[in-house]
């Protein structure tokens, strides 16, 4: 994306994609219509490992905030992926099931894992932007290299 910003720590660049939301589990949202579109951040994804496995809660499924809206498997770590927002699960990413590695190759586009209805569009809201989201993730990434 080419309005992304950027952090570098030692070999490792993340990308962080402007007009999204993210909450501090390194979840994104994007609000598209009545629908925001949620998957993993490039820190979460690169964090994890390659994904081998994605299994998303079902079409109708209602959720509240941090409830989990799918599970991954990758080569290091199994995830639970929490709800940035309260809402229904309308769609799922189909495209997962044969080809997980989407998640890492295009995390904030073809990678995505559900879209959901939301209750209260306050919830889309109150997530970070991007520019206060950076900051906090390259925290978090830091001290991970330091373990």
């Amino acid at each position: 994306m080419m309005n992304d910003l950027q952090v570098t720590i030692d070999k490792f660049v993340f990308g962080v994609a402007r007009g999204y939301r993210y909450n501090d589990a390194d979840v994104w949202a994007k609000h598209e219509g009545n629908r925001v579109r949620v998957g993993l951040t490039d820190y979460l994804q690169q964090k994890s490992g390659d994904v081998a496995f994605v299994n998303s809660k079902a079409v109708g499924t209602l959720l509240a905030v941090n409830d989990e809206l799918a599970a991954l498997e990758t080569i290091k770590v199994d995830l639970v992926i929490p709800a940035p927002l309260a809402g229904k699960i309308v769609a799922v990413n189909e495209a997962l099931t044969a080809h997980p590695e989407l998640v890492n190759s295009d995390p904030y586009g073809a990678g995505w894992l559900v879209e959901i209805e939301p209750t209260n569009i306050n919830d889309y809201d109150a997530l970070l932007d991007a520019e206060t989201y950076l900051p906090q993730m390259r925290t978090r990434a830091e001290l991970e290299r330091e373990k």
